[in-house]
């Protein structure tokens, strides 16, 4: 499911269903998920064990916030829909938006791809940005609490736990307390302990699935002039392993990413930085790292050691008043920029599965209908980082056909427009990877190559020309 095939946010749809939710984590799947459950609930409370700062600056429980983040438009559109003027709200606080189609330059095969035939908007901005502006809209909704400083410790349960019945946590006082809710929202990402606690509560654990990439991913913080937008993907691609990424962002900085799969991973000082920013196949980011000035000596760097999604929706049996969204129930190689957006589609999921039905066996109805969301998400992620041989964990029905296909529209693009407008709506979310097989596509990608007088230099040289 993507952006066109998920209903949008309605908040007529749905009426009271209960007086008390619990969502654990304030990371962005908690805190829209928080929205959409104020709709349902007269009380909301979210706990989260991080202080909160009123400031947008990253926190210890979110050690990749200082990398580069994208809301795609999926995100974005869903993100409008349930906090009007969020992107308006996000540009005015120094979000940058880009012309995706004349800023936006994407690598891949050989070239950059030609610039698509219609224009979208990208807005850009740092993690802890998009994260403060969401939670400050949630703090302002009737009847939501947000709590912060305050431990998760267990799930309250009957003695046969067939119903998760609230949370205990440890308040930031040092008082155990129990929160009683008739639904809580596990939102705390990766280090989730739902599985274990199903296992111990005679439930069966979810079915796990691991994809080992060895990821390194490494950002540095540069400046920008301030009429400077420049987005460059440099992505790693088999069986190029390194990659890189430039973003613009608030306080006229660009954030320099530089990535390396399967331990290929970018060193953490300067010079080894900048050395490896010269062996990718275009000099962008090199040239950007030696013209522009550093705005620190430190490198922020985060490893990822695998793809990692629990199949909930294959359980045969499930408690009542749980349910587990965004990187608790999947988390995807962090260069394609996937989980702020699937984190908001399961929103729409969790707003729907109430709207149709209420509490009444919720937690299965959602996970099913999340299932979908994050099949295309993990599909398009780890069926790229099966180019690499090295991968290792279940490959994904079809994907040697399907990388196989995406290389020869890569090579396409490069003088095809048509074709980048076709890969940037699967990118964004709002189309699913099938799309690029429909006839029209799979016309222009499998049809004898011939070259179009579309000139790529000038967009990496001057973007004027655009």
């Amino acid at each position: 499911m993507t952006l066109a095939t998920v209903p949008r946010y309605d908040g007529d749809r749905v009426s009271g269903e209960g007086r008390r939710a619990v969502v654990v984590g304030a990371s962005v799947a908690g805190l829209v998920a928080a929205r959409v459950l104020a709709d349902a609930f007269e009380t909301v409370t979210i706990v989260e064990k991080d202080r909160l700062p009123d400031e947008p600056v990253a926190r210890r429980g979110v050690p990749q916030a200082r990398q580069p983040h994208l809301l795609w438009e999926a995100g974005r559109a869903t993100l409008d829909d349930l906090f009007p003027g969020y992107s308006e709200e996000l540009l005015a606080a120094g979000g940058v938006s880009i012309d995706g189609r004349r800023d936006l330059l994407q690598y891949s095969q050989g070239d950059y791809l030609a610039s698509g035939t219609k224009q979208f908007r990208l807005h850009l901005a740092t993690r802890p940005l998009y994260e403060q502006l969401v939670r400050r809209r949630v703090s302002e909704l009737d009847g939501v609490h947000v709590r912060s400083r305050c431990q998760f410790l267990e799930y309250i349960s009957d003695d046969a736990a067939t119903a998760v019945h609230g949370v205990t946590i440890r308040n930031r006082g040092g008082e155990t307390e129990a929160l009683s809710a008739e639904l809580v929202v596990d939102a705390t990402g990766r280090t989730s302990r739902t599985p274990a606690w199903l296992e111990n509560h005679g439930y069966a654990s979810p079915p796990r699935e691991k994809v080992g990439i060895d990821l390194g991913y490494s950002t540095a913080v540069i400046d920008r002039p301030a009429d400077d937008r420049r987005t460059v993907g440099v992505l790693a691609e088999a069986p190029r392993t390194r990659g890189g990424a430039v973003m613009p962002i608030e306080g006229d900085r660009w954030l320099v990413n530089l990535h390396g799969m399967h331990g290929d991973h970018p060193p953490a000082d300067a010079a080894g930085f900048t050395t490896f920013a010269a062996s990718l196949p275009t000099p962008e980011l090199k040239h950007l790292l030696d013209e522009y000035q550093w705005r620190a000596d430190d490198i922020d760097q985060y490893p990822f050691p695998a793809n990692r999604r629990y199949r909930y929706e294959e359980l045969d049996r499930v408690p009542e008043g749980l349910v587990v969204t965004g990187d608790a129930i999947a988390s995807y190689n962090p260069i394609y920029g996937q989980g702020m957006s699937v984190a908001a589609l399961e929103a729409l999921v969790l707003h729907r599965a109430l709207a149709e039905g209420g509490r009444e066996d919720l937690a299965r109805r959602f996970f099913h209908r999340a299932a979908a969301v994050v099949d295309i998400a993990w599909t398009m992620a780890v069926g790229a980082d099966f180019g690499f041989p090295e991968t290792r964990g279940r490959k994904p029905r079809g994907t040697a056909f399907f990388n196989w296909y995406l290389k020869r529209l890569f090579r396409s693009a490069h003088t095809d427009g048509s074709l980048t407008d076709a890969f940037v709506r699967v990118l964004m979310m709002e189309r699913p990877p099938s799309s690029l097989l429909r006839p029209g596509v799979a016309w222009r990608v499998l049809r004898p190559s011939r070259r179009v007088e579309q000139p790529l230099g000038g967009r990496v040289a001057g973007r004027d020309d655009e």
